[in-house]
């Protein structure tokens, strides 16, 4: 009698839990620190990370802790993760075009590769993933179908994220098409749109 009531205790508490780990996932360049900069400074004010159109440019995983969402009466604190872009193979000479020297470039490769091999490993921690997608981009990559495989065997629920809404190139039914198990929230990080449908998503998740 008293492990049932234990048990019932534990229960409870797992219940009323409101703080969760976020991690944004996804291939490289599709908008996952200019997303995660949009969802901290509409909570917290500022903005968490720096963003960049050279590759690989978050080659750590980025944290904010304690960010407070607030939807329809409902109210959790997430712990906010920006991971490296994930990439099946890092090659230096991406960073080439970019004006950056082939020593420096080497560096970055080496850093790259590490911060995938982290951002996976953050995979034991994550309660809930933000699957960030280009939706200017063919989102079949070999990236997308590895990362959403290993989310789905680890049963971690997972939101799918169709960035970049606001370019006219913009397709999200590709996305939808390619993965119709999951559910495709159309945003654009860098100028709102859709957010407030994000956040709501997330509180329901």
């Amino acid at each position: 009698m008293h492990f049932r009531n234990f048990f019932s205790w534990i229960s409870k508490i797992f219940k009323g839990r409101n703080d969760f780990t976020i991690g944004l996932y996804g291939n490289v360049n599709t908008g996952k620190s200019t997303l995660a900069n949009r969802i901290s400074k509409d909570w917290t004010g500022e903005e968490m990370t720096k963003s960049s159109e050279i590759p690989h440019e978050t080659r750590n995983v980025i944290k904010k802790e304690h960010v407070e969402l607030r939807i329809d009466g409902h109210k959790i604190n997430i712990n906010l993760l920006d991971m490296p872009g994930i990439a099946t193979k890092v090659d230096y000479r991406e960073f080439l075009p970019f004006g950056i020297k082939e020593e420096e470039a080497q560096q970055r490769a080496k850093e790259a590769t590490k911060g995938i091999i982290e951002a996976i490993k953050w995979l034991e921690k994550v309660d809930v993933a933000l699957v960030v997608m280009d939706a200017t981009q063919d989102p079949y990559t070999q990236v997308n179908i590895t990362l959403l495989g290993n989310l789905e065997a680890r049963g971690i629920p997972l939101i799918i994220v169709a960035n970049k809404m606001d370019l006219k190139k913009a397709n999200s039914s590709k996305i939808k098409q390619a993965f119709p198990q999951h559910k495709v929230l159309e945003v654009s990080a860098l100028t709102g749109q859709g957010m407030q449908a994000l956040y709501k998503e997330i509180v329901k998740v």
